[in-house]
């Protein structure tokens, strides 16, 4: 019984609060939308008292309909409110017997007399999908695109006698981007953020709080609805101006033109940068220049030169092609299905079945859209062809392109089997090399095209080995950091990628890392001309241990789990609070110029597991790995926007990445100076931030190590990747009883060594990567002679062309001198001395730096081995080894070499937030 009393009175009670400042309503209207709205109104504890929408059509009732009555709403289906002009009495009276309190129009087509929209005691109000005043009447989404407005928007008003003249309630705006269509608009931001603003505006009626805000007329347009033979292409404008005519005209009544005596209608414009692609000419009537039938469109020109590209086209007949096949038409065969494509064939048959009930049985010819369908039933067959079929994503065209049922299960399978993706333009520059033909594209990489940058600059890329220019690169400018967020904004908050479950997000990532195992040889290739890394270094490191980090990441994917948490119980109620891992969003990414592919795989491939979008700026002096990259990941189907990559000045792209509010992360590996500018900037808009930073890591050769391991791996730790190495160890502390072998054997060693091209397989050390930095070692090691530590080798240019230096060996280095405390980067070993048996003196010294990226000691005696890993302040300890760095191990540093790790499964953590929900139940 006491349960009992328990349970009647938290339903009372809740009852009594959820049912405060609601009202009756009358939602009048049709459509999804209308549908949304409805269901939404009735979760937040709204009464709909009644439901008026317009009548069957062909056996089928409207979306809203359907969702009323399932409900047991009270449903009207009335075909007209009103009669030559008056109101329709029984009509109204039907109306007037529900009682409600508002009127709520999301979307109607019917005339609405005013006794009914002044009757309830609140009045009425209407979504309208225009910033009124601006574009009042039926097709205010189209003029916002036709008129090319740079925002969009809706407005909530109080109906009055006026056509979309009443005063305001609420209005919601948001950006136009410059290839938003009708659809892209309405699904990215008219639908979803319209319901919910519907939902609000009433409430803020229930509570009192609604205000009624006068429209101005300043400002004010009316258009009414566009009808075919005024929507004809005036080619006299510019290509922006017939880009805005033809996606404001998609998809009624659409924009034509003529094109060998026929009407053409064209659907699917976009505005196309860059150099003009290879194409069929295809003669336009009213045009200067023909247009070019290409692979992955027709191309037109405006009045000032610039292109757009159309995807599809309509004949009179109604038949619609893709644009590319315009001079193929009739050309295509009959694809035989396999066993999973015909499984997939069963179940959309199904679904045409439930939506064309009136239809017997679907044969090959049954036509969609002649056997009664109307634009709703596009997108729920769209929508439950992606519920039903995983994996398979269409759009509203793609219907309107297949309309029988045999060319629609054609067109799927097409898509199934990625028949379907536009083809990639790229521009290469290209150098027979190698023993092979390198392909290296050189424009930047955005929104998923390769592009000139906006400004035109371009950067010589030059090739340490000779000092050649390899080719010119993009020179990214402010203006395309923006468009790079914006795509990858995009990208994230509305594109394929953001809706894609993390299975099939890690399965496209094992397809980015097999074909950059495919192309291994290639990216080492371009790896070692850009950066001058030895090729078999390049390709056992540089790309190898890239293929791996992504296969490693993307097993991730769909391993990125929150936890469920016991809190205090809200007695007599009943809580569970779990957390969920989310990405962030867009993330910047700035890399170094040392390890070019590497750097790049250590932190994209963690910020894409975690579902993130990114842009990157690869360094200014080594970016073809990065833009062969992203060439690699278009073709493994990566969609448009997710990945892009801005070649560039760090002075330039890096800053603005670092100021733009739409970047929630960044991650930078470079200096220590760059770093703390890079942080400064984040902090303007709080955006998280990793720095892998500076090091000046210490290695310690404890007397009873084994020598020759510790000279071999010594040297290794100074000279792997030419010193170019950010964990390279920075000073070596030797102890006093095997100083003067150890050096003796080292410079042995040394001598062996061969400096010569990359790309000799027989080459152990390679040239510096750039002028500038070979010429700031040089300067070092001025420095370390003359402060007075003893030269044993090196420290000159290699006598030949390139950026070729001597590896160099300094004894005698003293705590305060310069190279004791700073950097090189290069390949200088830095020797010092200390007492045999001074454990805690030599950890000392080694920790008396800022740094603290990595360090390393040599000893059999496990037990100093494991003190001296505690002690020693670094990111990384290695004992009897160096530069063992493994994709599942984390990488980074502390103090002055920055925060945050790459690698292993802490690095997903930096591209995730934790969100914590409560239920009560």
């Amino acid at each position: 019984m006491l349960w009992a009393a328990n349970q009647f009175f938290r339903k009372f009670s809740t009852a009594t609060v959820y049912y405060q400042n609601k009202l009756r309503l009358a939602l009048i209207g049709q459509s999804v939308f209308g549908q949304e709205v409805y269901s939404n109104l009735r979760k937040e504890g709204h009464k709909v008292v009644g439901v008026f929408t317009v009548p069957d059509k062909d056996g089928k009732a409207d979306p809203l309909a359907v969702a009323a009555e399932k409900d047991g709403t009270p449903v009207f289906k009335f075909p007209r409110w009103r009669l030559k002009g008056k109101s329709l009495p029984e009509v109204v009276e039907a109306y007037k017997s529900v009682g409600a309190e508002l009127n709520v129009l999301p979307f109607c087509s019917q005339f609405i007399p005013m006794e009914v929209i002044d009757n309830p005691k609140h009045g009425s109000i209407i979504y309208h999908p225009s910033i009124l005043p601006r574009h009042r009447g039926a097709s205010a989404i189209n003029w916002t695109l036709i008129d090319g407005d740079k925002k969009a928007g809706f407005s909530v008003f109080w109906a009055d006698e006026g056509l979309d003249t009443g005063p305001i309630l609420l209005q919601k705006v948001c950006d136009v981007e410059p290839n938003d269509t009708v659809d892209s608009l309405y699904n990215r931001f008219l639908y979803p953020v319209g319901v919910k603003t519907m939902v609000e505006a009433v409430q803020l009626i229930a509570d009192g709080k609604a205000p009624r805000i006068d429209q101005p007329e300043d400002g004010a347009t009316y258009e009414g609805i566009q009808k075919k033979e005024n929507a004809k292409i005036c080619w006299d404008n510019s290509a922006e101006a017939i880009h805005n005519w033809i996606r404001g005209h998609d998809k009624v009544p659409g924009a034509w033109t003529v094109i060998n005596d026929q009407v053409v209608t064209l659907y699917g414009s976009s505005l196309l940068e860059g150099a003009v692609p290879t194409g069929e000419p295809l003669h336009i009537e009213g045009a200067s220049k023909s247009g070019l039938v290409t692979k992955n469109g027709l191309v037109l020109f405006g009045k000032d030169g610039k292109m757009l590209t159309v995807r599809n086209l309509q004949f009179e007949d109604g038949k619609m092609i893709p644009a590319s096949n315009y001079f193929s038409m009739g050309d295509s065969k009959v694809l035989e299905l396999t066993d999973e494509e015909k499984a997939i064939e069963s179940h959309i048959k199904n679904i045409w079945k439930g939506i064309l009930s009136n239809v017997a049985a679907i044969e090959d010819t049954t036509d969609f859209f002649k056997s009664g369908a109307a634009s709703m039933d596009v997108v729920r067959l769209v929508e439950e062809i992606k519920q039903k079929c995983a994996g398979l994503e269409l759009q509203n065209e793609d219907v309107y392109m297949a309309t029988t049922f045999q060319d629609f299960i054609q067109m799927v399978v097409r898509k199934f089997r990625g028949e379907d993706k536009e083809e990639l333009i790229v521009d290469y520059t290209t150098l027979n090399v190698n023993n092979m033909t390198v392909n290296m594209p050189y424009q930047c990489f955005i929104n998923g095209q390769f592009l000139d940058s906006s400004s035109g600059e371009t950067w010589n890329t030059i090739n340490p080995t000779d000092g050649s220019v390899l080719c010119k690169v993009a020179f990214c400018s402010v203006e395309d950091v923006d468009k790079a967020v914006a795509a990858a904004k995009e990208a994230f908050e509305n594109g394929e990628w953001g809706k894609m479950n993390a299975r099939d997000r890690g399965r496209l990532l094992y397809r980015l890392a097999d074909l950059m195992e495919e192309h291994q040889e290639e990216l080492a290739t371009i790896e070692a001309l850009d950066s001058g890394a030895v090729y078999t270094l390049a390709l056992k490191t540089h790309v190898g241990m890239s293929v791996q980090t992504f296969r490693y990441f993307a097993g991730w994917c769909d391993k990125i789990q929150g936890t469920t948490i016991p809190i205090n119980q809200a007695r007599p109620n009943r809580n569970l609070t779990f957390t969920k891992k989310e990405p962030l969003g867009v993330c910047a990414i700035v890399i170094p110029w040392n390890y070019p592919l590497m750097m790049l795989a250590w932190k994209s491939a963690a910020c894409l597991a975690a579902g993130n979008t990114l842009v990157l700026k690869p360094a200014e002096v080594t970016p073809l790995t990065a833009l062969k990259f992203a060439e690699l990941a278009a073709k493994a189907g990566v969609p448009k926007g997710v990945i892009n990559i801005l070649p560039g000045s760090g002075g330039l792209v890096g800053q603005r990445l670092s100021e733009h509010p739409d970047v929630r992360k960044l991650g930078f590996t470079g200096s220590t100076p760059v770093g703390k500018q890079i942080m400064k900037s984040c902090a303007l808009n709080l955006k998280k931030v990793s720095l892998e930073l500076g090091g000046k890591s210490p290695l310690i050769i404890f007397n009873d190590c084994d020598l020759d391991k510790a000279v071999r791996m010594g040297m290794g730790a100074v000279y792997f990747n030419k010193g170019e190495n950010c964990i390279a160890a920075g000073r070596l502390f030797v102890e006093e009883s095997v100083h003067d072998e150890f050096v003796r054997r080292v410079v042995q060693e040394i001598k062996k060594m061969k400096i010569g091209d990359p790309l000799d397989r027989s080459t152990d050390h390679g040239p510096q990567n750039h002028k500038a930095h070979l010429d700031k070692l040089l300067k070092y090691c001025e420095a370390g002679i003359k402060e007075g530590a003893t030269l044993i080798y090196g420290s000159k240019q290699v006598p030949r062309p390139g950026f070729f230096m001597e590896p160099t060996v300094f004894t005698n280095v003293e705590d305060h001198m310069y190279i004791a405390e700073e950097e090189s980067f290069g390949p200088i070993m830095v020797i010092s001395k200390f007492k045999d048996g001074d454990i805690d003196g030599v950890l000392a010294r080694a920790n008396n730096t800022e740094y603290g990226l990595a360090s390393g000691v040599f000893t059999k005696d496990i037990n100093k081995a494991m003190y001296a890993s505690e002690k020693l302040d670094a990111g990384t300890v290695f004992i009897n080894t160096y530069n063992k760095t493994d994709v599942a191990a984390p990488f980074g540093g502390f103090k002055q070499s920055g925060f945050g790790k790459d690698l292993g499964e802490e690095a997903l953590h930096e591209y995730l937030k934790t969100k914590a929900v409560t239920v009560e139940y």
